[in-house]
Protein backbone atom coordinates (compact mmCIF):
# COMPACT_ATOMS: atom_id res chain seq x y z
CA UNK A 1 0.00 0.00 0.00
CA UNK A 2 3.43 2.29 1.08
CA UNK A 3 4.34 1.48 -2.27
CA UNK A 4 1.11 2.36 -4.21
CA UNK A 5 0.80 6.00 -2.58
CA UNK A 6 4.65 6.91 -3.23
CA UNK A 7 4.30 5.47 -6.64
CA UNK A 8 0.98 7.28 -6.93
CA UNK A 9 2.88 11.01 -5.56
CA UNK A 10 6.00 10.60 -7.56
CA UNK A 11 3.94 10.35 -10.76
CA UNK A 12 1.44 13.30 -10.11
CA UNK A 13 4.68 15.57 -9.35
CA UNK A 14 6.17 14.27 -13.09
CA UNK A 15 2.75 14.96 -14.65
CA UNK A 16 2.40 18.03 -12.92
CA UNK A 17 2.93 21.69 -15.09
CA UNK A 18 6.24 23.31 -14.43
CA UNK A 19 5.74 25.80 -12.23
CA UNK A 20 8.88 27.60 -12.82
CA UNK A 21 6.95 30.75 -14.37
CA UNK A 22 5.19 31.37 -10.86
CA UNK A 23 7.89 31.21 -8.41
CA UNK A 24 9.33 33.74 -8.73
CA UNK A 25 6.55 36.07 -8.57
CA UNK A 26 5.91 39.53 -9.69
CA UNK A 27 6.62 42.48 -6.97
CA UNK A 28 4.71 46.03 -7.72
CA UNK A 29 6.91 48.68 -5.52
CA UNK A 30 5.51 52.43 -5.37
CA UNK A 31 8.83 53.46 -5.13
CA UNK A 32 8.34 57.38 -4.65
CA UNK A 33 5.65 60.55 -5.14
CA UNK A 34 7.19 63.81 -7.09
CA UNK A 35 4.85 66.69 -7.59
CA UNK A 36 4.14 67.01 -11.30
CA UNK A 37 4.76 70.13 -13.65
CA UNK A 38 0.85 70.62 -13.67
CA UNK A 39 0.01 70.41 -9.75
CA UNK A 40 -1.22 66.96 -10.08
CA UNK A 41 1.15 63.83 -8.68
CA UNK A 42 4.19 61.61 -10.23
CA UNK A 43 4.41 58.49 -9.38
CA UNK A 44 7.51 56.18 -9.55
CA UNK A 45 6.67 52.32 -9.98
CA UNK A 46 9.21 49.39 -10.21
CA UNK A 47 7.82 46.28 -11.51
CA UNK A 48 10.46 43.46 -10.49
CA UNK A 49 9.18 40.60 -12.73
CA UNK A 50 10.91 37.16 -10.83
CA UNK A 51 9.17 35.01 -13.62
CA UNK A 52 10.34 33.61 -16.66
CA UNK A 53 7.32 35.26 -18.57
CA UNK A 54 7.56 38.15 -20.68
CA UNK A 55 4.05 40.53 -19.64
CA UNK A 56 3.25 41.86 -23.17
CA UNK A 57 0.39 42.96 -21.72
CA UNK A 58 -0.21 44.57 -18.33
CA UNK A 59 -2.74 46.43 -17.10
CA UNK A 60 -4.01 47.65 -13.62
CA UNK A 61 -6.74 49.63 -12.33
CA UNK A 62 -6.24 51.72 -9.03
CA UNK A 63 -8.27 53.64 -6.80
CA UNK A 64 -6.78 56.75 -5.39
CA UNK A 65 -7.77 57.94 -2.35
CA UNK A 66 -7.42 61.33 -0.70
CA UNK A 67 -6.38 61.68 2.76
CA UNK A 68 -9.71 61.53 4.23
CA UNK A 69 -9.39 57.87 2.80
CA UNK A 70 -12.64 58.74 0.16
CA UNK A 71 -11.68 57.20 -3.61
CA UNK A 72 -10.76 60.55 -5.31
CA UNK A 73 -10.74 58.66 -9.04
CA UNK A 74 -9.50 56.13 -10.53
CA UNK A 75 -6.99 55.75 -12.94
CA UNK A 76 -5.39 52.71 -15.47
CA UNK A 77 -1.80 52.79 -15.70
CA UNK A 78 -0.30 50.47 -18.58
CA UNK A 79 3.06 48.83 -17.71
CA UNK A 80 3.82 46.44 -20.41
CA UNK A 81 5.94 45.28 -21.14
CA UNK A 82 7.48 43.32 -18.41
CA UNK A 83 10.51 41.43 -19.60
CA UNK A 84 11.30 38.25 -17.59
CA UNK A 85 13.99 38.44 -14.98
CA UNK A 86 13.99 42.07 -15.04
CA UNK A 87 13.09 45.29 -12.77
CA UNK A 88 11.04 47.87 -14.71
CA UNK A 89 10.27 51.55 -13.99
CA UNK A 90 7.93 53.18 -14.91
CA UNK A 91 6.40 56.65 -14.51
CA UNK A 92 2.47 57.70 -14.24
CA UNK A 93 0.92 61.06 -13.60
CA UNK A 94 -1.96 61.51 -11.04
CA UNK A 95 -3.40 64.16 -12.19
CA UNK A 96 -5.65 67.09 -10.24
CA UNK A 97 -4.62 65.59 -6.83
CA UNK A 98 -0.95 66.60 -4.64
CA UNK A 99 0.55 64.20 -3.52
CA UNK A 100 0.14 64.90 -0.35
CA UNK A 101 -3.30 64.37 -0.05
CA UNK A 102 -2.73 60.99 -1.34
CA UNK A 103 -3.58 58.24 1.58
CA UNK A 104 -3.75 54.61 -0.16
CA UNK A 105 -3.58 53.28 -3.41
CA UNK A 106 -6.21 50.33 -4.35
CA UNK A 107 -4.96 47.88 -6.92
CA UNK A 108 -8.96 48.05 -7.90
CA UNK A 109 -8.57 45.59 -10.85
CA UNK A 110 -5.94 43.63 -12.80
CA UNK A 111 -7.39 45.18 -16.86
CA UNK A 112 -4.70 42.87 -18.41
CA UNK A 113 -1.97 40.40 -17.58
CA UNK A 114 -0.71 38.93 -20.59
CA UNK A 115 2.42 36.58 -21.33
CA UNK A 116 3.93 36.71 -24.45
CA UNK A 117 2.75 34.58 -27.14
CA UNK A 118 -0.02 33.00 -24.22
CA UNK A 119 -3.54 33.54 -22.98
CA UNK A 120 -4.18 36.44 -20.70
CA UNK A 121 -3.29 34.62 -16.77
CA UNK A 122 -4.70 36.04 -13.47
CA UNK A 123 -1.64 37.53 -12.13
CA UNK A 124 -3.29 38.13 -8.72
CA UNK A 125 -1.53 34.74 -7.92
CA UNK A 126 1.95 35.72 -8.11
CA UNK A 127 1.78 39.74 -7.27
CA UNK A 128 2.80 41.26 -3.99
CA UNK A 129 2.54 44.51 -3.45
CA UNK A 130 4.85 47.06 -1.40
CA UNK A 131 5.02 50.80 -1.11
CA UNK A 132 8.14 52.93 -0.15
CA UNK A 133 5.99 56.43 -0.53
CA UNK A 134 3.67 58.03 1.69
CA UNK A 135 0.79 56.41 0.67
CA UNK A 136 -0.21 52.36 0.76
CA UNK A 137 -0.19 49.94 -1.46
CA UNK A 138 -3.07 47.53 -1.25
CA UNK A 139 -5.49 44.50 -2.88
Amino acid sequence: MTRILAAALAAAALAAPPAAAQTGGLTVELNKFEAGETGGCRAFFLFRNRTDMTLEGFEMSLAILDGGGIIDRLLTIDAAPLPAARTTLKLFEIPEIGCADISEVLLHEMTACRPQNADEIDCFDILELESRAPAALVK
